[in-house]
């Protein structure tokens, strides 16, 4: 692709929904779809989801040259659309395309937009009864959907589907989890080792894992995730690895940033069911409807007005039963309580009271799904209703040490997986000087530091320095992380910081200061084993960054000017922190015999091939990298290569005419650890 200058309507009201990318019509096919046409001619996609924004002014989801004439007619596109969810309402609520829903979803059906992620095709009948949108285009889409659904085969005895066949367990199998295992290690990406710090020894006697990712799930598995049976977090996987003899000391250390408090479940010791109670725990008040008097539940989540109006059936309105629970734990996945509830229709509500145990500003709240509210002495502190994803719902409130507070919480099943946890952050002073105090003790530091999907993702309500409504605002390490690694560094102890993030971090000071850093990123359930293989020589890095690292966020063009100019290892010109490709090993690989051909005819491939040396003493993989470059230097193909020492191997690749184009190209493979590599130049097509 060649950089162009591409335009961005936006304001202060406006959102990421509504963003209008700007591109010359000559410009559209060639500069801004190339790989989105790749995974269509090329990798046979059945199913392209339309974005939020607009192009030259058209919503993606109703915009005809991007669905009909590119989509379908250039490229052959026999599938079916689906919109990104509530892509379909902000046609005519965020863009304002179209005056009325039923002329948004007209445009939506006309342009090519099948399905809609969402509730705005409920304006479908309306629309045809007013004679806006011809039932014929209706039927072309349900007959793609049908059609789909034929081929995975829905309609047949589950005996024809191959699919059908496979049980619910191979999920969750060995084979999965050895898969989850293997894909964590070669994603680890080593970044420094500064005088061969790793491979720790495993005959250590104390280790420090300090940090607020060290023991965390939630930052195991980033955003969109499904929920592992057994993740490992990395002190349990640092735990598991070394000797029992060995002493493993853990500290917190911060929270993630600055007002994004860490939370634990309220434990049952600060819990009582009434006034008086020598038991601890809440009372719980099991309902066989969500809404607890005989109606379905009425909140905003997705469920239709129209399924909301029809589900008024008169159900007992007492708990179908009560009993003391100690935690407020529960992860029912897509079941209920009991087996005579119903899964998508049942709602709890918990009452006692909360006595703590110490003086302060506690953030107190609850996170689930689907929906729940928390009342603090009768008044509403929390509350959250999303069948889409869980998230945090909490406020802070200042409790007196032995004071009793009445405590409510209300939660709410309506469709789909059912979980609940009551959830505070306790007043806590001395989180650093507990980290410094097991730091001390320790032959060797793990700082288990960087991002999590609570701090970035999509559409988020995070207000917090450096970060704004999920998006980053800077680069850098959140503060009191950055303040953390230097305390504990200033004992002279040796240290290893282990960065877990789903993009790039500005880790500047600990570049310069820390003598090893491995990037873990959000490494799935298998993270912490994977990460102690890695960190005691189990494993040997081979993983590369799939992008920049950038020193700061000055170094880049700002968010809302969408030009290629300055962005990506292709148009940066400065200095990276670490450049697209990076990543280091245990061992040292040597390149030679590049051999490129002087001339390639035109119409045929590009065969190019090189020899690869592992010159270390142990095992490992090499990614061997090729760049094409003409007016920008591209990736156009890598391989993975398992070496022994001392072996080498012969890797080829070959390069269809579009990936070298026509005229004087140059070809470079290497690695980009190192930044060894050999160039050649040939004559494309020519």
């Amino acid at each position: 692709a060649t950089a162009k200058h591409y335009a961005v309507h936006s304001g202060p009201e406006s959102t990421r929904h509504t963003v209008d990318v700007v591109v010359d019509e000559h410009d559209l096919r060639d500069t801004y779809l190339p790989q989105f046409e790749a995974a269509v001619r090329e990798g046979g996609a059945r199913s392209v989801m339309c974005a939020y924004n607009s192009v030259n002014g058209d919503p993606a989801c109703s915009n005809t040259r991007l669905l009909d004439d590119i989509l379908r007619k250039e490229w052959s596109f026999t599938g079916y659309v689906v919109s990104d969810c509530g892509a379909i309402g902000d046609i005519y609520q965020g863009h304002k395309s179209a005056k009325t829903a039923e002329e948004g979803v007209t445009k939506a059906v006309q342009a090519g937009s099948d399905l809609d992620c969402g509730l705005e095709y409920e304006h479908i009948v309306p629309a045809v009864r007013a004679g806006l949108l011809p039932e014929k285009d209706v039927d072309e889409s349900v007959r793609r959907l049908l059609t789909a659904r034929f081929q995975l085969g829905m309609f047949d005895p589950p005996e024809m589907v191959k699919w059908a066949r496979i049980p619910y367990s191979v999920n969750d199998s060995p084979a999965h989890a050895a898969l989850a295992l293997e894909t964590a290690r070669k994603s680890v990406v080593l970044l420094k080792n500064e005088g061969n710090l790793l491979p720790l020894s495993k005959t250590l006697k104390t280790v420090a894992v300090i940090g607020p990712n060290a023991d965390s799930v939630e930052v195991l598995l980033g955003n969109y995730n499904g929920e592992p049976s057994h993740p490992v977090t990395p002190l349990a996987g640092i735990r598991a690895k070394i000797p029992k003899s060995a002493k493993v000391l853990y500290a917190r250390g911060s929270d993630l940033a600055i007002g994004m408090p860490l939370f634990e479940t309220v434990p049952s010791e600060v819990l009582i069911p009434s006034r008086g109670s020598a038991q601890h725990g809440l009372q719980g008040d099991y309902y066989n409807t969500a809404n607890f008097n005989g109606r379905a539940y009425i909140g905003k989540a997705f469920v239709s007005p129209a399924m909301r109006r029809a589900a008024i059936i008169p159900l007992d309105p007492k708990p179908l039963f009560t009993r003391v629970d100690p935690n407020i734990e529960f992860d029912w996945k897509n079941g209920a309580p009991r087996a005579d509830m119903d899964d998508d229709n049942f709602g709890v509500r918990w009452t006692g009271f909360l006595i703590p145990k110490a003086s302060g500003k506690y953030q107190l709240g609850a996170t689930g799904l689907n929906a729940f509210e928390v009342f603090l002495d009768g008044k509403p502190i929390a509350r959250r209703d999303n069948v889409h994803e869980r998230a945090y719902a909490y406020d802070t409130v200042d409790l007196e040490a032995g004071k009793q507070y009445a405590i409510r919480l209300d939660y709410h099943e309506v469709l789909g997986d059912a979980d609940i946890r009551l959830v505070w952050a306790p007043t806590h002073t001395d989180y650093t000087e507990e980290a410094l105090a097991a730091a001390r003790q320790a032959d060797v530091v793990l700082m288990l530091l960087g991002l999590s999907p609570r701090l970035e993702g999509e559409e988020m309500k995070v207000e917090v320095p450096g970060f704004q409504g999920g998006d980053r605002v800077s680069l850098d390490l959140p503060q009191v992380q950055e303040e953390l690694l230097k305390k504990v560094s200033a004992l002279g102890k040796p240290v290893v910081l282990v960065m877990l993030n789903g993009s790039a971090v500005s880790i500047n000071w600990a570049h310069d200061h820390v003598p090893a850093i491995v990037e873990l990123w959000y490494p799935g359930q298998a993270g912490g084993t994977a990460l102690a293989d890695v960190l005691f020589g189990d494993a040997n890095p081979g993983g590369r960054l799939p992008v920049t690292f950038y020193k700061s966020a000055d170094q880049l063009p700002p968010f809302d000017d969408y030009k290629m100019e300055g962005r990506t290892y292709r148009y940066f010109q400065g200095e990276p922190l670490y450049p697209f490709g990076y990543g280091l090993s245990y061992t040292t690989f040597h390149y030679g015999k590049l051999n490129v051909p002087a001339t390639v005819k035109p119409g045929e491939a590009m065969k190019v091939t090189v020899e690869v040396e592992n010159a270390g003493r142990r095992a490992g993989d090499e990614v061997v990298e090729l760049y094409v470059k003409r007016e920008v230097r591209s990736l156009q193909g890598f391989q993975r290569v398992p070496l022994k020492p001392g072996e080498k191997r012969t890797v080829e690749f070959s390069l269809s005419p579009h990936q070298v184009g026509t005229g004087p190209v140059e070809i470079s493979v290497g690695g980009n650890a190192t930044r060894q590599e050999l160039t050649a130049k040939s004559n494309a097509g020519m």
